[in-house]
């Protein structure tokens, strides 16, 4: 089991984060606080393996929550407010993971999965923004090397679309988007869904 701590202070959004997560088999919530302060205690205390932190909070702000426990359990961010500065002092300060707040339920468990390995997940829509103005794209050509399915799955997962979600939409299993996505990773020399996504823009198979 994943055990994750939620630092997050509207309450709301809070208890949505919680009924997402435990209908998953695999996830278990240990506790949720409202306050950066709280979170930094209880973390402590229960040592989770994940923690969703939200940026603003009282006490203290998920960025200082992130400084203090990056170094003992996994972070990831989950914000309203997704701009490159927020970001990147995320990423330098250890966070494994960057969410917006509208990001989808099944990707909001997939962040969690993903820290729970030692992957990084950042919002596939951030990731976007970012390159559009900070990487070269390559030739269309490269993109032949993924067949017409495997670049269907790239799309879906520059998206911000779990597995699960990808393969509903696809009408196809969840082994087999996992299979497709190991492909597309060996193929283009991707290590996570972030550098597929950078690939995916660079050769132009998704817009910026």
């Amino acid at each position: 089991m994943i055990s994750v701590l939620i630092a997050e202070d509207q309450d709301m959004v809070r208890a949505g984060f919680r009924l997402i997560l435990e209908a998953q088999p695999d996830v278990s919530v240990v506790a949720d606080v409202a306050d950066g302060i709280s979170a930094v205690q209880r973390a402590k205390e229960l040592m989770p393996q994940v923690c969703l932190v939200d940026v603003r909070m009282p006490g203290l702000d998920g960025l200082e929550v992130t400084r203090q426990l990056a170094g003992q359990t996994r972070v990831v961010v989950v914000t309203t407010f997704d701009s490159d500065e927020v970001l990147n002092q995320a990423l330098d300060l250890g966070a494994c993971g960057f969410l917006t707040k509208d990001a989808s339920p099944g990707l909001l468990v997939e962040a969690v999965r993903s820290a729970a390995r030692g992957d990084v997940l950042v919002s596939p829509q951030v990731v976007l923004r970012v390159l559009r103005r900070s990487v070269t794209p390559v030739a269309s050509a490269e993109a032949e090397v993924l067949s017409a399915r495997e670049i269907d799955v790239v799309r879906h997962v520059a998206q911000g679309l779990s597995n699960g979600e990808i393969a509903a939409a696809l009408k196809v299993s969840v082994s087999s988007v996992k299979a497709y996505l190991s492909s597309v990773q060996a193929k283009v020399g991707a290590r996570n869904r972030v550098e597929i996504v950078a690939w995916a823009f660079r050769a132009h198979v998704v817009a910026g």
